[in-house]
């Protein structure tokens, strides 16, 4: 009989650290705010490379799961939450400070609960959908753009650079929620049959 396998793998300790980093993120990042001097704030060009580490950490606990061949149940279901938590948590910062629009969050957790509600219908008639590419770059043009605004938010706001590239993340974030109502479109669409399944 084979050892049974413990659940803290390298990649599941990653993804458990990036959890526990994004209530820090927050806290750091509210102390800190978004300056409005007219020099490059080196407090909030901490708060961006902070978040850029956590973003990057979904890539590293992707990897080794998948090079290590330690790709666990535990890892499926954390991984999308940590994805979710550090995506929601710095939507509301930014929107505190009036960076983003408050119908983004309202497209980030209305897609998210919808997911939710049919991967729990779907899962019930013992189905799994499989996540499609549409997710990945959902998450990918997401985490860019928010990193992208934090980055302009520790600039000078008189900079020739920051007003150009302020409406690059932005429309980077438009692109993002696009893609974020289509996945959740496209979820519902593959769902739809196990919806209308009687018994």
């Amino acid at each position: 009989m084979s050892a049974k396998k413990s659940i803290w793998t390298p990649a599941n300790v990653v993804t458990c650290a990036r959890v526990v980093l994004v209530p820090l993120w927050l806290l750091v990042a509210e102390l800190v705010g978004v300056p409005s001097g007219e020099t490059l704030s080196w407090s909030a060009m901490g708060v961006f490379v902070f978040f850029l580490l956590i973003s990057l950490t979904d890539k590293v606990d992707g990897y080794l799961a998948r090079s290590r061949n330690e790709v666990t149940t535990f890892g499926k279901f954390l991984d999308p939450i940590a994805d979710k938590l550090a995506v929601v948590v710095s939507l509301c910062f930014l929107l505190e400070h009036g960076v983003v629009w408050s119908w983004v969050l309202l497209v980030v957790i209305a897609r998210e609960f919808l997911v939710s509600g049919l991967r729990m219908i779907v899962a019930s008639k013992g189905v799994v959908i499989a996540a499609s590419n549409l997710g990945k770059w959902k998450t990918a043009t997401t985490m860019t753009s928010i990193c992208g605004l934090l980055f302009v938010c520790a600039l000078p706001k008189e900079s020739c650079a920051a007003l150009p590239l302020a409406l690059s993340f932005q429309l980077l974030l438009v692109v993002a929620m696009v893609l974020t109502a289509w996945s959740g479109i496209d979820y519902f669409a593959k769902s739809w049959k196990y919806l209308v399944e009687e018994g």
